[in-house]
């Protein structure tokens, strides 16, 4: 005999969910006050599309504007002329404006369908209610001013980077701007000689210099740690103040000085040099290109090493005094105890920071810039003015007050943030700290 087949019912359609769910998608909030019997939260969300109805024509405007970026005028006076960069950024405001929208339609939608089926199964107090809306009204200032803040201001130098915002001849509002795809990508990776060498060069110099300028450091601190912790000198303390120096007086400073110091003609370094005659003419220190990236890396250590030395030192206090016994007592010496013991702790505790110190010294533009001001000067400083120990963050800057070619400068922007981004994430997501389980 055959094995019976059970055949399930088709489910019934519930009309007054289906209405309730036409209703919300009709008119935002209009099924919480129909069914739902919600009158506040309907009303909310009523408001809510009332108001985005009542400025659709100047969401129009804003969006056209966007799309053109003006029409040339030069008939009418300059104060009157069309100004493409402020509709560039009131055409995002607008479609960030859109999404969010879209956003909190899509949130009544699911909440009175939500609100609906508990209703069926359990009924909601108003205590209950007040409780599950708390959380979204308490984080939606803070939404909005990320979105604000960091999401309008992203956006719009994305958008730069598409653009001809440049001098001499896209500056408003005596011109306009106009969008040119991917012009500014194709110029800077291959269309023009000098500018694709420049922005090699620079390139795979930012990141040398923020693998060497973040190893150089870190080791340095944890090496200097190492020597405190294990000094039996009874003046280490005044030593661990001494360290700390350069990490609490301002890097402006610090670099200004130093650059004085080793000024090629007249710095206090080469003077005492001559003086002691150790040297017969003067050492370019910051006039040699491969001399000036030596010299940057070097000076970055000294400002940079007490920073590690105190999470080291930290890190290494930490520990229980009973490990480092019990290796004693087994035998270790100290480089096996540094090396089986003591930087496993420390890498473990520190490898977010090491992270995050890189893409610190990616962007470093004070190291750089005050201490070389990215020169010196190399075969195509003069068009592009990229010097020798320029970064990246550096040639943004010159290329925005020195050449005003800000579509270059979006372009190395949008760069930066695709090449820091996913090392950022992938890294810290891999990062053992941020596991759970042992070592």
């Amino acid at each position: 005999m055959g094995t019976a087949v059970t055949i399930q019912p088709p489910k019934r359609r519930d009309p007054v969910r289906s209405k309730l769910l036409l209703s919300s998608l009709l008119f935002m909030g209009l099924g919480h006050i129909i069914y739902l019997k919600q009158y506040v939260k309907g009303l909310f969300f009523a408001a809510v599309e009332i108001t985005f109805l009542a400025f659709l024509p100047k969401i129009f405007v804003a969006l056209e504007n966007l799309i053109t970026l003006g029409e040339p005028a030069p008939h009418l006076p300059i104060r009157e002329r069309p100004h493409s960069m402020f509709m560039l950024i009131d055409g995002v405001v607008v479609l960030v404006l859109v999404f969010v929208f879209i956003g909190v339609y899509i949130i009544s939608v699911r909440s009175a369908l939500a609100e609906y089926d508990q209703e069926r199964t359990a009924r909601i107090g108003l205590k209950e209610a007040i409780n599950r809306a708390f959380p979204i009204f308490g984080l939606a200032p803070s939404v909005g001013l990320i979105l604000l803040f960091v999401v309008v201001p992203l956006i719009f130098s994305a958008c730069v980077a598409f653009t001809n915002y440049s001098s001499p001849g896209h500056i408003p509002p005596n011109n306009t701007v106009d969008w040119v795809g991917l012009e500014n990508f194709k110029t800077l990776f291959g269309g023009h000689a000098t500018w694709t060498g420049a922005l090699g060069r620079v390139f795979l110099w930012s990141l040398v210099w923020a693998v060497l300028a973040t190893a150089t450091c870190y080791f340095g601190g944890l090496i200097m740690a190492v020597v405190i912790k294990e000094s039996r000198i009874k003046i280490a303390g005044f030593f661990r103040v001494l360290f700390i120096l350069p990490y609490a007086i301002p890097s402006v400073i610090s670099m200004l000085v130093w650059q004085n110091l080793l000024n090629g003609t007249f710095g206090t370094l080469n003077r005492t040099l001559f003086a002691l005659n150790v040297i017969s003419k003067p050492i370019p220190w910051l006039g040699d290109p491969w001399l000036a990236k030596f010299t940057a890396v070097m000076i970055n250590l000294w400002a940079g090493f007490p920073y590690f030395m105190l999470l080291a030192l930290g890190s290494m206090t930490a520990v229980s005094q009973d490990i480092y016994e019990a290796a004693e007592i087994d035998g270790a010496g100290k480089f096996q105890l540094f090396r089986k013991i003591i930087l496993p702790i420390v890498l473990y505790q520190t490898a977010p920071l090491i992270i995050m110190s890189f893409t610190h010294n990616f962007n470093n533009f004070g190291a750089i810039f005050f201490l070389t001001g990215g020169g010196p000067v190399v075969r195509d400083t003069t068009l592009t003015t990229a010097g020798g120990t320029d970064i990246l963050i550096t040639w943004i800057y010159k290329l925005t007050v020195n050449l005003m070619k800000y579509h270059y400068a979006s372009v190395l922007s949008v760069m930066i943030f695709l090449v820091l981004a996913p090392i950022a994430i992938l890294n810290l997501r891999r990062t053992r700290s941020f596991r759970e389980g042992a070592l």
